[in-house]
């Protein structure tokens, strides 16, 4: 029998045992900062003259580490190990697997603060924020694991007399891991052990803004006993090494978490059927989303605000899950943004390695210019009443921005900008608000504030997202509780974390044998 799932539980910081590990964790960060890390071919370490250099976002004159560079040749001998290990791991038991899983989820459960230290020199993350990473990759090393046995004897089909049915999931093959910088421990982990525990071999090519956490995960798989060639790490440039591999005739899978223009291409590259090739690869792809807050006359003010503002500035707006869209009800609309911009005065910002610190940095200079293009955006389109401002001097900081009075098809009210900026609509009723939370081309995350049954009932049936949350903040899914994934240029309708996430990356077998 499989053991139940339980949720690994967040750290509070107001622990002083908590508050003490997770300083140690930075020393120990520390203690490693500026090192090389090779790549891992068929169990192979290989170091390369040409490196991707991991800044740290906060202070971008601290290197994180040198990570070295695959180019195409590396590339195809990563191939050729992961087409040669899928001939064994394939065969290798679903237990035997799971374990490997299991083993990993004890080891960075172990250094959990350490890995969130990581996250908090490469990423930016706030504490919090980083913990709840570290955690999340820790519960998809567990759940999947579950889940892996869970399917390991297929599900029942029926059988005549003298006949003996079956119904079993096999292994694709060879699948290529592109992972993002914006959860770069729990995206990274997640979808990359979804696949390697279904019995496929694995290319990880990890964002080239957060490749050292990568590394570290790894070398905790190594530690964990995979065998060679199951996990090949190949960080590298998506235009010399991504696209080659998504092209390969021999590439089976793409499991891309990322930008909606990088996930179209993706998608458009695999559907080419290359030389050699047998097969229509698969592609599972989470690509963004505009995610909208709705705020009903029937609500909790002070609740509708701290979502609000929990939504659209927590990790700095960076989430594909974001509220970077407020849309209120008129009769309540002033109230709400006033508290918004109160709430926001607030929130302080700077190096997130000091506990106190609400909102760190975004990841680099063109995110930061990109989005204060979106802010300048912004103050043509409607009021800019909270922020507004960013100093790139030392790290990539942004102050919480909200615009009010946008109209609804703005551009800051359509296009995703990945930061601290959400917009503020104002709806004549409940209807019409939801008919503008449906007014994008994503269809990712949303919430409705509402005390009104009724319209709850409503907006379940109506607000077309994959993850839609009532009378709380619409980011912070948590594996096998809220299993994630969205609709339409939010990507492929997967549910990481959730009950069939594991079948993406298999295919069913039926075998019928007569008696």
């Amino acid at each position: 029998m499989v053991q139940p799932y339980k949720h690994e539980p967040f750290s509070n910081f107001k622990e002083e045992d908590n508050k003490r590990d997770y300083i140690t964790g930075l020393k120990t960060v520390e203690s490693y900062l500026g090192q090389d890390y090779d790549l891992l071919i068929d169990g192979e370490r290989i170091a390369t003259d040409e490196k991707i250099v991991s800044y740290n976002p906060s202070n971008k004159e601290e290197v994180i580490g040198r990570v070295s560079k695959a180019n195409q040749d590396l590339a195809e001998k990563a191939l050729v190990a992961a087409v040669e290990a899928f001939k064994t791991w394939r065969k290798v038991k679903p237990e035997t697997r799971a374990d490997v899983l299991f083993k990993a989820a004890a080891i960075i459960r172990r250094r959990k603060h350490e890995f969130s230290a990581l996250l908090t020199k490469e990423a930016g993350k706030p504490w919090n924020e980083a913990d709840a990473d570290t955690a999340e990759a820790i519960d998809f090393l567990e759940f999947y694991a579950r889940q892996a046995l869970a399917l390991k004897d297929g599900v029942p089909v029926q059988s005549r007399p003298n006949e003996f049915n079956r119904y079993d999931y096999i292994p694709l093959g060879v699948g290529i891991i592109i992972s993002p910088w914006n959860f770069p421990l729990a995206i990274m982990a997640g979808t990359t052990v979804a696949a390697i525990v279904s019995g496929n071999t694995v290319l990880l090519k990890p964002a080239s803004t957060t490749p050292v956490v990568a590394a570290k995960f790894v070398e905790v798989m190594e530690q964990a006993g995979l065998p060679k060639g199951v996990l090949n790490f190949v960080p590298g440039s998506g235009a010399e090494v991504g696209d080659y591999l998504v092209d390969h005739k021999d590439t089976r899978f793409i499991s891309f978490t990322g930008s909606r223009d990088v996930g179209l291409r993706i998608f458009e590259r695999a559907s080419k059927l290359n030389e050699g090739q047998i097969w229509l690869k698969r592609v599972i792809a989470e690509m963004g989303g505009k995610d909208t807050i709705v705020v009903d006359s029937e609500a909790d003010l002070e609740l509708a605000a701290q979502s609000i503002v929990a939504s659209a500035f927590g990790f700095s707006g960076q989430k594909c899950s974001a509220g970077s869209r407020a849309v209120v009800v008129e009769d309540v609309y002033d109230q709400v943004l006033n508290r918004v911009v109160e709430l926001t005065g607030k929130l302080s910002l700077g190096n997130p390695e000091d506990q106190n610190i609400n909102m760190g940095p975004v990841i680099d200079q063109s995110a930061f210019n990109k989005i204060m293009n979106y802010i300048e955006i912004g103050k043509e389109e409607g009021k800019l009443v909270a922020g507004g401002e960013g100093d790139s001097s030392k790290g990539y900081f942004i102050q919480p921005t909200v615009i009010a009075d946008l109209d609804p098809k703005s551009r800051i009210m359509q296009e995703e900008i990945f930061g601290p900026v959400v917009g503020f609509s104002k709806a004549k009723d409940f209807d019409h608000a939801l008919e503008i939370a449906n007014n994008t081309e994503y269809g990712l995350t949303g919430a409705v504030i509402t005390t009104n049954r009724r319209k709850i009932q409503q907006a379940r049936e109506n607000f077309h997202v994959g993850n839609l949350y009532f009378n709380r903040n619409c980011t912070g899914a948590i594996v096998g509780y809220q299993p994630f994934g969205g609709f339409n240029m939010s990507g492929t309708d997967s549910k990481a974390g959730g009950p069939d996430y594991l079948l993406l990356h298999m295919q069913a077998k039926t075998t019928s044998e007569m008696y």
